[in-house]
């Protein structure tokens, strides 16, 4: 597929079969994620990828909503980045985690991003949440889970009839 195909393909995907996600599968979306650039190629986003069920059900848990479709994956990858490394920790985890979701589409898996940063269950900070289910340091800040799992129903994708061309602008 070209690329402007995948990201007109590219849907959050909510529900997943049974089926799982092979290694190879799983080894291209880890290597999209360490591909993406980072500022100054500081590159301080780590992946942890979940594939225990009991664990996937307690970050499906982990915000006040949102997330729930985490338990129905095979897989989830949290993308932890590491403050101490770099400032820039947001911006890189969410390229990371954009080059993880347009290789899971160019595979035929479907993923969706489940935001964590500035999120909250019942008044405690999401983030927190998931670092105590994954057991790690508060130097390391968590933007987002990508769930991935085999697509139950393919979505449908964008047509170019569907971009807002109102949002684009020239200054001259």
């Amino acid at each position: 597929m070209e690329l402007m195909d995948v990201m007109f393909k590219r849907r959050s995907s909510r529900k997943f079969s049974d089926e799982k996600i092979s290694k190879s599968e799983l080894d291209k979306i880890l290597q999209a994620a360490l591909l993406a650039p980072t500022s100054m190629n500081r590159k301080p986003c780590n992946f942890l990828v979940v594939e225990r069920k009991e664990t996937l059900k307690a970050l499906a848990g982990a915000k006040n909503h949102g997330a729930e479709l985490i338990a129905g994956a095979d897989k989830a990858i949290v993308v932890l980045a590491d403050t101490f490394v770099a400032d820039t920790w947001c911006e890189d985890s969410s390229i990371a985690l954009t080059y993880m979701h347009l290789m899971a589409t160019d595979l035929g898996l479907g993923s969706c991003w489940v935001q964590i940063h500035l999120r909250d269950k019942n008044g405690r900070d999401a983030e927190e949440v998931v670092r105590d289910i994954v057991k790690v340091d508060p130097q390391y800040r968590i933007v987002g889970i990508l769930a991935l799992g085999k697509i139950e129903k393919q979505p449908e994708p964008h047509t170019p009839d569907d971009l807002d061309k109102s949002k684009i602008h020239f200054l001259v």
